[in-house]
């Protein structure tokens, strides 16, 4: 059964470090309750996942995880150079991965030495192998948990307003050249984010209020409104961002 946004549950809480903690504590549940196989997850960028990082490499939270049942993917990347301040790998490994005892082979940036185009293709290639398939199959997610933010502008990951990427079926990854962002972009795809047992949006902060009304509307006009998972759909908001959910 499909969840669309529309159907999405809605968990206010007080600020930005409330909603990285619960986040925290669902990854933690998340690689305890699930039994067989690695735990796939998508990070997102941005502050509130920064916030997050800190916390899971705190000693005591990043304890309670069996790293060794991890795997690290990315819902996007700015299509920088390696270390790059810009770059969503670069924030995650300083805070979180260079300090959790993960295998490095178990971390999957997306790569970003060729053309866009070509590494789009490569991280195809990583997550059909991590899939064992080359198409997605219903009731066998790619992922267990596909983290997103929401921008002022409706957009999710890097799948921007008017991008062609919006219009993409087929392929799990894509590119985008957003007008009102910089970088060219590599992004997970429709298909990809819904091929997931839990999606998660962070949404913080009180310039978020009109989108995230939109949002839980299943608004289709924004790119963020179109998101749909084979699984469930969970929005964790700050009061800022909730206005009168709060």
């Amino acid at each position: 059964m499909t969840t669309d946004m529309r159907h999405a549950v809605v968990e206010v809480l007080k600020d930005s470090e409330a909603v990285a903690m619960e986040m925290a504590r669902l990854l933690i549940r998340t690689v305890k309750e699930k039994q067989q196989g690695r735990v796939r997850i998508a990070l997102s960028g941005g502050s509130t996942p920064k916030q997050l990082f800190a916390i899971l490499a705190q000693p005591d939270m990043a304890r309670q995880v069996d790293w060794s049942r991890v795997e690290i993917f990315y819902g996007d990347e700015r299509h920088v150079p390696e270390g790059h301040a810009d770059s969503n790998h670069a924030s995650a490994r300083e805070l979180l991965l260079s300090r959790v005892s993960i295998p490095a082979a178990q971390v999957h940036p997306m790569p970003t030495a060729a053309t866009v185009a070509e590494d789009a293709a490569s991280y195809q290639s990583v997550l059909e192998q991590a899939y064992g398939a080359t198409k997605l199959e219903a009731g066998r997610p790619l992922f267990d948990i596909v983290m997103l933010g929401l921008g002022t502008d409706g957009h999710t990951a890097s799948l921007f307003p008017g991008e062609p990427v919006l219009e993409e079926k087929k392929a799990w990854v894509g590119v985008a050249a957003p007008r009102t962002a910089p970088h060219e972009r590599l992004t997970l795809t429709y298909p990809a984010i819904a091929s997931s047992a839990l999606v998660v949006f962070l949404v913080t902060g009180e310039n978020k209020v009109p989108m995230l009304a939109r949002l839980r509307q299943g608004d289709g006009s924004i790119p963020s409104g179109r998101i749909v998972s084979e699984g469930k759909i969970l929005i964790l908001a700050d009061e800022a961002a909730a206005g009168e959910l709060s």
